[in-house]
Protein backbone atom coordinates (compact mmCIF):
# COMPACT_ATOMS: atom_id res chain seq x y z
CA UNK A 1 0.00 0.00 0.00
CA UNK A 2 1.44 3.16 -0.95
CA UNK A 3 1.97 6.33 1.86
CA UNK A 4 -0.43 8.23 -0.36
CA UNK A 5 -3.02 5.35 -0.57
CA UNK A 6 -2.62 4.59 3.42
CA UNK A 7 -2.86 8.22 4.28
CA UNK A 8 -5.71 9.84 2.23
CA UNK A 9 -8.41 7.31 3.41
CA UNK A 10 -10.44 9.72 5.49
CA UNK A 11 -12.90 8.53 8.63
CA UNK A 12 -16.48 9.15 7.22
CA UNK A 13 -16.87 12.03 9.91
CA UNK A 14 -13.95 13.70 8.19
CA UNK A 15 -15.60 13.80 4.89
CA UNK A 16 -18.66 15.22 6.06
CA UNK A 17 -17.03 17.92 7.66
CA UNK A 18 -14.07 18.43 5.79
CA UNK A 19 -11.71 17.90 8.36
CA UNK A 20 -8.12 17.06 7.24
CA UNK A 21 -6.86 13.99 7.42
CA UNK A 22 -5.26 13.32 10.84
CA UNK A 23 -2.21 11.50 9.42
CA UNK A 24 -0.22 13.96 7.37
CA UNK A 25 1.49 12.42 3.95
CA UNK A 26 4.71 14.58 2.76
CA UNK A 27 4.10 16.31 -0.61
CA UNK A 28 7.07 14.70 -1.51
CA UNK A 29 5.52 11.50 -1.36
CA UNK A 30 2.36 12.78 -2.81
CA UNK A 31 4.45 13.88 -5.67
CA UNK A 32 6.09 10.47 -6.26
CA UNK A 33 2.88 8.52 -5.88
CA UNK A 34 0.82 10.87 -9.10
CA UNK A 35 4.19 10.48 -11.24
CA UNK A 36 3.83 6.51 -10.30
CA UNK A 37 0.51 6.77 -11.95
CA UNK A 38 2.33 8.79 -15.26
CA UNK A 39 0.48 12.00 -14.44
CA UNK A 40 3.08 14.87 -14.96
CA UNK A 41 3.59 16.72 -11.70
CA UNK A 42 4.85 20.21 -10.95
CA UNK A 43 4.90 22.45 -7.96
CA UNK A 44 3.07 24.70 -6.19
CA UNK A 45 3.83 27.66 -3.88
CA UNK A 46 4.00 26.89 -0.49
CA UNK A 47 0.46 27.21 1.15
CA UNK A 48 -1.11 28.06 -2.13
CA UNK A 49 -2.82 26.24 -5.33
CA UNK A 50 -1.04 28.52 -7.75
CA UNK A 51 2.63 27.31 -9.16
CA UNK A 52 5.88 28.65 -7.65
CA UNK A 53 7.16 32.35 -9.61
CA UNK A 54 9.72 32.04 -12.03
CA UNK A 55 13.03 32.30 -11.73
CA UNK A 56 14.97 35.61 -11.93
CA UNK A 57 16.17 35.27 -15.06
CA UNK A 58 12.43 34.34 -16.67
CA UNK A 59 10.61 36.94 -14.09
CA UNK A 60 11.38 39.95 -16.69
CA UNK A 61 11.50 38.60 -20.04
CA UNK A 62 9.01 37.16 -22.26
CA UNK A 63 9.90 34.05 -23.89
CA UNK A 64 8.07 31.48 -25.58
CA UNK A 65 7.95 28.04 -22.72
CA UNK A 66 9.25 25.78 -25.60
CA UNK A 67 12.31 27.81 -25.61
CA UNK A 68 12.83 28.13 -21.87
CA UNK A 69 16.03 27.12 -21.13
CA UNK A 70 15.31 26.34 -17.30
CA UNK A 71 12.36 23.80 -18.31
CA UNK A 72 14.93 22.16 -20.29
CA UNK A 73 17.63 22.24 -17.44
CA UNK A 74 15.24 20.77 -14.43
CA UNK A 75 13.70 23.79 -13.58
CA UNK A 76 10.43 24.72 -12.11
CA UNK A 77 9.68 27.38 -14.34
CA UNK A 78 6.72 28.23 -16.25
CA UNK A 79 3.81 25.94 -14.28
CA UNK A 80 2.53 22.99 -15.25
CA UNK A 81 4.47 23.51 -18.72
CA UNK A 82 7.59 22.19 -16.30
CA UNK A 83 5.08 18.70 -14.85
CA UNK A 84 7.67 15.88 -15.32
CA UNK A 85 7.34 12.13 -14.29
CA UNK A 86 10.88 12.01 -13.37
CA UNK A 87 11.55 11.15 -9.97
CA UNK A 88 15.01 12.10 -9.82
CA UNK A 89 14.06 15.93 -10.55
CA UNK A 90 10.49 15.34 -8.40
CA UNK A 91 12.99 14.35 -5.45
CA UNK A 92 15.49 17.51 -6.06
CA UNK A 93 12.81 19.91 -6.48
CA UNK A 94 11.02 18.45 -3.20
CA UNK A 95 14.43 18.78 -1.62
CA UNK A 96 15.09 22.35 -2.48
CA UNK A 97 11.42 23.05 -0.74
CA UNK A 98 9.92 20.75 1.25
CA UNK A 99 6.83 22.91 1.65
CA UNK A 100 5.69 23.05 -1.94
CA UNK A 101 2.03 21.72 -2.90
CA UNK A 102 1.35 19.24 -6.12
CA UNK A 103 0.18 19.95 -9.15
CA UNK A 104 -0.76 17.82 -12.21
CA UNK A 105 -1.03 18.27 -15.93
CA UNK A 106 -4.43 17.38 -16.62
CA UNK A 107 -3.48 17.01 -20.33
CA UNK A 108 -0.10 14.78 -20.65
CA UNK A 109 -1.94 12.89 -18.38
CA UNK A 110 -5.08 12.39 -19.63
CA UNK A 111 -7.69 13.59 -17.23
CA UNK A 112 -10.53 15.56 -17.27
CA UNK A 113 -11.26 16.89 -14.02
CA UNK A 114 -14.73 18.66 -13.37
CA UNK A 115 -13.83 21.77 -10.78
CA UNK A 116 -17.06 21.57 -9.18
CA UNK A 117 -17.33 25.36 -7.05
CA UNK A 118 -19.85 26.51 -4.68
CA UNK A 119 -19.29 30.30 -4.83
CA UNK A 120 -21.33 33.14 -3.54
CA UNK A 121 -22.18 34.62 -6.81
CA UNK A 122 -25.24 36.17 -8.82
CA UNK A 123 -27.12 33.54 -10.20
CA UNK A 124 -27.39 34.11 -14.42
CA UNK A 125 -30.29 33.85 -16.74
CA UNK A 126 -31.73 30.21 -17.31
CA UNK A 127 -30.26 30.54 -20.65
CA UNK A 128 -26.86 30.25 -19.20
CA UNK A 129 -26.86 27.85 -16.59
CA UNK A 130 -26.36 24.39 -19.50
CA UNK A 131 -25.28 25.97 -22.58
CA UNK A 132 -26.82 24.92 -25.16
CA UNK A 133 -29.99 23.59 -23.63
CA UNK A 134 -32.90 25.40 -23.09
CA UNK A 135 -34.25 25.03 -19.70
CA UNK A 136 -38.32 25.21 -19.84
CA UNK A 137 -40.12 27.70 -18.01
CA UNK A 138 -41.92 25.12 -15.97
CA UNK A 139 -38.80 23.84 -14.80
CA UNK A 140 -38.65 25.25 -10.31
CA UNK A 141 -35.21 26.90 -10.33
CA UNK A 142 -35.52 28.13 -6.54
CA UNK A 143 -32.17 27.20 -4.76
CA UNK A 144 -30.07 26.99 -7.74
CA UNK A 145 -27.01 28.52 -6.38
CA UNK A 146 -23.77 26.76 -7.57
CA UNK A 147 -22.43 24.59 -9.72
CA UNK A 148 -23.47 21.42 -7.40
CA UNK A 149 -26.80 22.60 -8.50
CA UNK A 150 -26.05 22.41 -12.20
CA UNK A 151 -24.25 19.58 -12.57
CA UNK A 152 -27.22 17.92 -11.12
CA UNK A 153 -29.59 19.26 -13.03
CA UNK A 154 -27.23 18.31 -16.38
CA UNK A 155 -27.02 14.99 -15.12
CA UNK A 156 -31.26 14.79 -14.70
CA UNK A 157 -31.21 16.09 -18.48
CA UNK A 158 -29.80 13.61 -19.40
CA UNK A 159 -31.02 10.83 -17.04
CA UNK A 160 -27.38 10.19 -15.93
CA UNK A 161 -25.86 9.22 -12.68
CA UNK A 162 -24.91 13.07 -11.11
CA UNK A 163 -20.87 13.18 -11.35
CA UNK A 164 -20.88 14.61 -7.78
CA UNK A 165 -22.20 11.65 -6.94
CA UNK A 166 -20.41 9.00 -8.65
CA UNK A 167 -18.65 6.63 -6.03
CA UNK A 168 -16.72 4.89 -8.42
CA UNK A 169 -13.92 7.51 -9.48
CA UNK A 170 -11.69 9.98 -7.65
CA UNK A 171 -13.50 13.18 -6.19
CA UNK A 172 -11.48 15.36 -3.95
CA UNK A 173 -13.77 17.90 -1.76
CA UNK A 174 -11.61 21.48 -1.84
CA UNK A 175 -11.10 23.56 1.31
CA UNK A 176 -13.71 25.89 -0.55
CA UNK A 177 -16.22 23.56 -0.16
CA UNK A 178 -15.94 22.95 -4.19
CA UNK A 179 -15.68 19.13 -5.37
CA UNK A 180 -13.35 18.34 -7.81
CA UNK A 181 -14.45 14.92 -9.95
CA UNK A 182 -11.62 12.82 -11.62
CA UNK A 183 -11.99 10.80 -14.81
CA UNK A 184 -9.43 9.29 -17.46
CA UNK A 185 -10.11 10.59 -20.54
CA UNK A 186 -10.08 6.39 -22.67
CA UNK A 187 -7.05 7.27 -25.28
CA UNK A 188 -4.76 10.52 -25.68
CA UNK A 189 -7.04 10.77 -28.68
CA UNK A 190 -9.80 12.26 -27.25
CA UNK A 191 -8.10 15.99 -25.97
CA UNK A 192 -10.18 18.31 -24.20
CA UNK A 193 -9.79 21.84 -23.69
CA UNK A 194 -9.50 23.89 -20.61
CA UNK A 195 -12.69 26.02 -19.23
CA UNK A 196 -14.57 27.99 -16.43
CA UNK A 197 -17.76 27.73 -15.74
CA UNK A 198 -18.69 30.95 -16.16
CA UNK A 199 -17.35 31.35 -19.88
CA UNK A 200 -19.33 32.70 -22.31
CA UNK A 201 -18.05 31.04 -25.04
CA UNK A 202 -16.95 27.27 -23.91
CA UNK A 203 -18.68 26.24 -20.73
CA UNK A 204 -20.00 22.51 -19.79
CA UNK A 205 -22.02 24.12 -16.57
CA UNK A 206 -21.92 27.41 -14.63
CA UNK A 207 -20.08 27.21 -11.87
CA UNK A 208 -18.19 23.74 -13.14
CA UNK A 209 -14.59 24.24 -14.81
CA UNK A 210 -12.96 21.47 -16.72
CA UNK A 211 -9.30 20.89 -15.93
CA UNK A 212 -7.77 18.88 -19.10
CA UNK A 213 -5.27 19.98 -21.54
CA UNK A 214 -3.87 23.53 -20.87
CA UNK A 215 -4.57 23.48 -17.05
CA UNK A 216 -3.65 21.56 -14.07
CA UNK A 217 -5.05 20.18 -11.01
CA UNK A 218 -4.20 20.37 -7.14
CA UNK A 219 -2.94 16.71 -6.25
CA UNK A 220 -4.93 15.15 -3.30
CA UNK A 221 -3.55 15.19 0.08
CA UNK A 222 -2.05 18.58 -0.44
CA UNK A 223 -2.57 21.53 1.89
CA UNK A 224 -2.88 24.78 1.42
CA UNK A 225 -3.69 27.72 4.21
CA UNK A 226 -7.06 27.68 3.36
CA UNK A 227 -6.97 24.09 4.07
CA UNK A 228 -6.72 19.96 3.17
CA UNK A 229 -7.46 19.32 -0.69
CA UNK A 230 -9.24 15.77 0.57
CA UNK A 231 -10.67 12.58 -0.91
CA UNK A 232 -13.92 11.35 -0.13
CA UNK A 233 -15.37 8.09 -0.39
CA UNK A 234 -13.20 4.67 -1.10
CA UNK A 235 -12.29 5.34 -5.03
CA UNK A 236 -8.81 6.84 -4.85
CA UNK A 237 -8.15 6.49 -8.86
CA UNK A 238 -10.46 7.97 -11.63
CA UNK A 239 -12.97 6.45 -13.44
CA UNK A 240 -12.92 6.62 -17.04
CA UNK A 241 -14.64 9.33 -18.50
CA UNK A 242 -18.64 8.38 -18.89
CA UNK A 243 -19.81 8.09 -22.56
CA UNK A 244 -22.45 10.74 -21.77
CA UNK A 245 -20.17 13.39 -20.32
CA UNK A 246 -17.95 12.80 -23.53
CA UNK A 247 -21.00 13.36 -25.59
CA UNK A 248 -21.55 16.59 -23.41
CA UNK A 249 -17.91 17.74 -23.79
CA UNK A 250 -17.58 17.55 -27.55
CA UNK A 251 -21.25 19.27 -27.97
CA UNK A 252 -20.40 22.42 -25.35
CA UNK A 253 -17.13 22.42 -27.62
CA UNK A 254 -13.98 21.35 -25.57
CA UNK A 255 -13.01 19.11 -27.63
CA UNK A 256 -9.54 19.89 -29.13
CA UNK A 257 -8.55 16.72 -31.32
CA UNK A 258 -7.69 17.19 -35.20
CA UNK A 259 -10.60 14.74 -35.64
CA UNK A 260 -13.38 14.08 -33.30
CA UNK A 261 -12.89 11.02 -31.21
CA UNK A 262 -15.79 8.78 -31.87
CA UNK A 263 -15.87 5.86 -29.81
CA UNK A 264 -16.86 2.07 -31.57
CA UNK A 265 -20.45 2.58 -32.48
CA UNK A 266 -22.81 -0.58 -31.13
CA UNK A 267 -23.61 -2.65 -34.81
CA UNK A 268 -27.07 -1.99 -35.89
CA UNK A 269 -29.34 -5.20 -35.75
CA UNK A 270 -29.85 -7.39 -38.64
CA UNK A 271 -33.29 -6.43 -39.32
CA UNK A 272 -36.03 -9.38 -40.66
CA UNK A 273 -39.04 -6.40 -42.18
CA UNK A 274 -38.55 -3.72 -44.98
CA UNK A 275 -38.33 -0.16 -44.01
CA UNK A 276 -39.35 2.70 -45.46
CA UNK A 277 -36.98 5.06 -46.01
CA UNK A 278 -39.55 7.41 -47.02
CA UNK A 279 -40.89 7.81 -43.38
CA UNK A 280 -37.51 7.88 -42.10
CA UNK A 281 -36.98 11.04 -43.78
CA UNK A 282 -40.24 12.38 -42.71
CA UNK A 283 -39.51 12.11 -39.38
CA UNK A 284 -36.03 13.00 -39.34
CA UNK A 285 -37.17 16.26 -41.65
CA UNK A 286 -38.92 18.45 -39.28
CA UNK A 287 -35.97 18.26 -36.73
CA UNK A 288 -33.43 19.45 -39.68
CA UNK A 289 -35.99 22.16 -40.05
CA UNK A 290 -35.39 23.06 -36.89
CA UNK A 291 -31.77 23.17 -37.31
CA UNK A 292 -31.87 25.49 -40.43
CA UNK A 293 -34.42 27.95 -38.39
CA UNK A 294 -31.61 28.88 -36.14
CA UNK A 295 -29.75 30.77 -39.39
CA UNK A 296 -32.77 33.21 -38.13
CA UNK A 297 -30.35 34.34 -35.45
CA UNK A 298 -27.17 33.74 -34.16
CA UNK A 299 -27.48 33.76 -31.16
CA UNK A 300 -30.37 32.59 -28.48
CA UNK A 301 -31.44 29.33 -30.59
CA UNK A 302 -30.32 26.44 -29.12
CA UNK A 303 -28.27 25.40 -32.35
CA UNK A 304 -26.31 22.83 -30.49
CA UNK A 305 -29.49 21.38 -28.26
CA UNK A 306 -31.70 21.13 -31.61
CA UNK A 307 -28.44 19.77 -34.03
CA UNK A 308 -27.93 16.88 -31.15
CA UNK A 309 -31.42 16.14 -30.77
CA UNK A 310 -31.61 15.68 -34.63
CA UNK A 311 -28.37 13.56 -34.81
CA UNK A 312 -29.24 11.12 -32.09
CA UNK A 313 -32.61 10.75 -33.86
CA UNK A 314 -30.20 10.09 -37.32
CA UNK A 315 -28.55 7.96 -35.27
CA UNK A 316 -31.15 5.41 -34.56
CA UNK A 317 -32.68 5.89 -37.87
CA UNK A 318 -29.09 4.18 -39.23
CA UNK A 319 -28.69 1.59 -36.66
CA UNK A 320 -32.22 0.63 -37.83
CA UNK A 321 -31.13 0.27 -41.16
CA UNK A 322 -33.18 3.53 -42.19
CA UNK A 323 -30.56 5.49 -43.29
CA UNK A 324 -27.23 5.14 -44.53
CA UNK A 325 -24.27 6.91 -41.93
CA UNK A 326 -23.22 8.43 -45.16
CA UNK A 327 -27.01 9.95 -46.05
CA UNK A 328 -27.26 11.12 -42.46
CA UNK A 329 -24.39 12.66 -42.03
CA UNK A 330 -24.87 14.55 -45.28
CA UNK A 331 -28.16 15.73 -43.88
CA UNK A 332 -27.15 17.01 -40.65
CA UNK A 333 -24.15 18.79 -42.03
CA UNK A 334 -26.08 20.71 -44.68
CA UNK A 335 -28.52 21.71 -42.26
CA UNK A 336 -26.13 23.10 -40.03
CA UNK A 337 -24.41 24.74 -42.72
CA UNK A 338 -27.71 26.56 -43.32
CA UNK A 339 -27.88 27.58 -40.24
CA UNK A 340 -23.82 28.01 -38.95
CA UNK A 341 -21.98 28.37 -41.81
CA UNK A 342 -18.88 29.68 -39.88
CA UNK A 343 -18.62 26.68 -37.63
CA UNK A 344 -18.43 23.94 -39.98
CA UNK A 345 -15.75 22.14 -37.56
CA UNK A 346 -18.07 22.33 -34.15
CA UNK A 347 -21.23 21.18 -35.89
CA UNK A 348 -19.19 18.10 -37.52
CA UNK A 349 -18.39 17.14 -33.60
CA UNK A 350 -21.69 17.71 -32.56
CA UNK A 351 -22.94 15.72 -35.08
CA UNK A 352 -20.41 12.73 -34.97
CA UNK A 353 -20.85 12.92 -31.05
CA UNK A 354 -24.47 12.47 -30.95
CA UNK A 355 -24.90 10.19 -34.31
CA UNK A 356 -22.58 7.71 -32.54
CA UNK A 357 -25.02 7.65 -29.08
CA UNK A 358 -28.14 7.08 -31.11
CA UNK A 359 -26.36 4.29 -32.91
CA UNK A 360 -26.88 2.69 -28.96
CA UNK A 361 -30.64 2.92 -29.67
CA UNK A 362 -32.05 1.63 -32.86
CA UNK A 363 -35.16 3.45 -33.93
CA UNK A 364 -37.80 1.51 -35.94
CA UNK A 365 -40.20 3.02 -37.90
CA UNK A 366 -43.25 1.70 -40.27
CA UNK A 367 -44.08 3.26 -43.80
CA UNK A 368 -48.05 5.04 -43.84
CA UNK A 369 -50.74 1.97 -44.15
Amino acid sequence: MSPLTRTIRVPRDAEKSGAAPAERVRPLDVALWCASQNWPVHPLAPGRKTPPANCATCRPQAHPVRECLCIERGGWCHGFHAATTKLARLSTWWEAQPAFGVGISCGPADLVVLDVDAHSAEVPSRSRLLPGIGIPEEVDLAGLASGFDTLALLAAFRQQTNPAEDDTTLRVRTPSGGLHVWYQALTSAERYRSSTGSSPKVALAWQVDVRATNGYIVAPATRTHAGTYTPVGAARLPAPLPEWLAAELQRTGHAVSATPAVRPPIPPPRRTGKTDSNTAHRLLAPLLAEVEGCAAATHGTSFTEKLNRAAYTAGGLVAAGHLSTHQACALLKAAADVARPHQSQRSLTVITSALSAGLSRPLHVKGRP
